[in-house]
């Protein structure tokens, strides 16, 4: 089991901000994961992640079309990052790309699986 967290960002802040964080929630729940995600649109940040969260986390999921505020946040931690379109596509594929990849520790700071 992994802990995971995540942001949610489209280029519009709206649909696929929301299909993006709900597709990644519930393929991580399937795969038997912890995970908190956070959007950020055009309402601003919602379900934001708190600092004991990132800290606990194995990997950070970027799931995002634009950039994101507070990356500072993540220094030091794992992380992938994907458009929302390939995560919506195929969510449960691209949460068993993430575990193999940490498996083989194969994730350094940034990556896109």
């Amino acid at each position: 089991m992994m802990k995971i967290v995540g942001v949610a960002a489209c280029t519009a802040g709206i649909a696929h901000t929301y299909i993006a964080r709900e597709k990644l929630m519930k393929s991580a729940q399937l795969r038997g994961h912890q995970i908190h995600c956070e959007t950020q649109g055009t309402i601003g940040v919602e379900h934001e992640l708190t600092a004991e969260e990132i800290k606990t986390a194995d990997v950070v999921i970027l799931a995002i079309d634009v950039a994101i505020t507070g990356m500072e946040r993540f220094k030091g931690k794992k992380v992938v990052k994907v458009d929302t379109s390939t995560l919506i596509k195929n969510p449960i594929a691209f949460i068993q790309k993430v575990e193999k990849a940490i498996e083989k520790e194969d994730i350094s700071h940034e990556k896109n699986v």
